[in-house]
């Protein structure tokens, strides 16, 4: 394999062609209009336009990226996250042209791809389900439906069949509210996904979503390289993770992990997996669903097992064996992501779309930035607000937290509103640092006024420190914060530094 095309955009293609360069192999980047100027196009071997901003003209034409793989001589593709990266349609006819999709086979994302086929497949190895339907439920069957529930109990779960991401999701807490929110989330799932197939489980009330990272070849060997906790979720989609979970007890570590291989083997996977489970109080945890792609949360399982899983995934492609059994790996230390978004946390965490005026990344021991914008670019409306991964790494989960923390106070962006301030939030709340929280995080302790009076305290002391007068050789000068150029710079920069302290302290009281 000497080329290979990244069928994707921002930090995830750099991420997976920083991984192909280390390895020799020549890089391909596709990419929409809105995106010509982005790095992935700047740092790629080639690069080609496949069309138009819009996603379903450019990134989501699958026939233009394999013509364009063949018309370079591309051996393999690499899909990234999101996008094609779960379309057995499309990792079919990257099949069928002679190239290598860097992924699972197309029977295999098939199955997995269906919530419904998925759960039917684990079963067989006996993996712990939520109690709930044996298959889809549709509204003219809502008198099953209701008898189901009453014999599962309340609360119930609605989910769509086909979907993700909290998309045709709903909790019904009584019979009387069962079939209006059925009616939505089959609404809901149909326009999100064109399938409105939904199928209803017991709600598990107070849950941790914690999922497996798995790797398999072609010659039956599968491992687990441990598992990752992704429970503060905003509108169902994660934006803290952590590797290892902080609640699992070694024993528990382990039955999850082979059970996660046992739902890798249900459909003879290939290459890098997810696993996801709920897991309740007790540490009992139930099959949720198995994402047959790389994660966005891939970096923290990296971090605690010293395994590059873009090289990995690259060499199963190729027709290679794992060099490394299940007994070689070992956890490592501990590691953070935090979702850079730009978002509003204060105004529901609605997309903030606009330039980035000053960007500067944090550096420094333990600290990693996965992203795909540099400072004057536009965030684009067109896809996910997702400005960069933060990923930070300690020795254990006190030091990751505490360098996690050094590494928002460093990360500087203006321009576009953001989810920085809100992880430090996050992470130093007393249930986060205990461990003692679940999917419910946000619901219950975030509320948009914590980062107000933040923002407003940080806007009032930069005020008065910038209207300071220091004195010099017998001249007042008046400078700004953290730019004294005379012997009254250290005592500014001293001060800013105590004002980001105390804002962070006054806030967390």
């Amino acid at each position: 394999m000497k080329k290979i095309l990244i069928a994707n955009r921002g930090e995830i293609a750099l991420r997976v062609m920083r991984s192909a360069k280390e390895m020799g192999i020549k890089t391909v980047a596709v990419f929409s209009e809105a995106d010509r100027h982005s790095p992935h196009v700047r740092y790629a071997d080639e690069a080609v336009c496949i069309g138009p901003a819009s996603s379903k003209e450019s990134y989501l034409r699958g026939d233009k990226i394999v013509e364009v793989a063949k018309t370079l001589g591309v051996d393999g593709i690499h899909p990234g996250y999101g996008f094609l990266s779960e379309n057995a349609a499309f990792a079919k006819l990257v099949e069928e042209n002679g190239i290598s999709f860097i992924g699972p086979t197309p029977e295999a994302i098939e199955i997995m791809g269906d919530k419904l086929s998925a759960k039917e497949a684990a079963k067989k190895f006996n993996i712990p389900m939520v109690p709930g339907s044996e298959g889809a439920i549709a509204m003219n069957e809502i008198e099953m439906a209701k008898e189901l529930c009453e014999k599962i109990g309340y609360p119930v779960l609605i989910k769509a069949s086909a979907g993700g991401g909290g998309k045709g999701m709903r909790v019904v807490e009584k019979p009387e509210e069962l079939e209006e929110q059925m009616q939505r989330a089959t609404n809901e799932a149909l326009n999100a996904f064109g399938d409105g197939s939904v199928f209803i489980e017991r709600y598990v009330g107070s849950p941790k979503h914690i999922e497996v990272q798995v790797l398999a070849d072609n010659y039956g060997n599968t491992v687990y390289l441990f598992e990752r906790e992704c429970s503060v979720q905003r509108r169902h989609q994660k934006v803290v993770e952590e590797a290892p979970s902080s609640c699992l007890t070694p024993e528990r570590r382990k039955a999850i992990g082979e059970a996660a291989v046992m739902v890798a083997k249900s459909c003879a996977y290939i290459g890098a997996g997810t696993v996801e489970f709920l897991v309740d109080e007790a540490l009992d945890f139930y099959f949720l669903e198995m994402n047959t792609r790389l994660q966005v949360e891939h970096p923290v399982s990296e971090m605690i097992t010293g395994i590059d899983l873009v090289k990995e995934q690259i060499k199963v492609a190729r027709g290679e064996k794992l060099s490394f059994t299940q007994e070689d790996l070992q956890i490592h230390g501990h590691a953070l992501e935090l979702r850079v978004y730009a978002e509003d946390p204060m105004n529901n965490f609605l997309p903030d779309i606009g330039r980035l005026v000053d960007y500067r990344k944090p550096e420094g021991p333990g600290v990693r930035v996965d992203d795909g914008f540099e400072a004057g670019m536009d965030i684009p409306i067109y896809y996910d607000p997702m400005i960069a991964k933060l990923i930070a790494y300690g020795k254990d989960r006190t030091e990751a937290i505490e360098r996690m923390l050094r590494a928002i106070d460093e990360y500087k962006i203006t321009g576009v509103k953001n989810t920085l301030q809100f992880g430090a939030f996050v992470i130093t709340h007393p249930d986060f640092v205990s461990g003692k929280f679940d999917t419910h995080f946000v619901a219950k302790h975030f509320k948009p006024e914590y980062l107000k009076k933040e923002n407003e305290a940080e806007m009032e002391i930069a005020a008065l420190l910038a209207a300071h007068v220091f004195e010099s050789k017998g001249k007042v000068q008046k400078t700004a914060v953290g730019q004294a150029t005379n012997s009254g710079g250290n005592t500014a920069a001293s001060e800013s530094s105590t004002k980001s302290n105390w804002v962070r302290n006054r806030t967390l009281n």
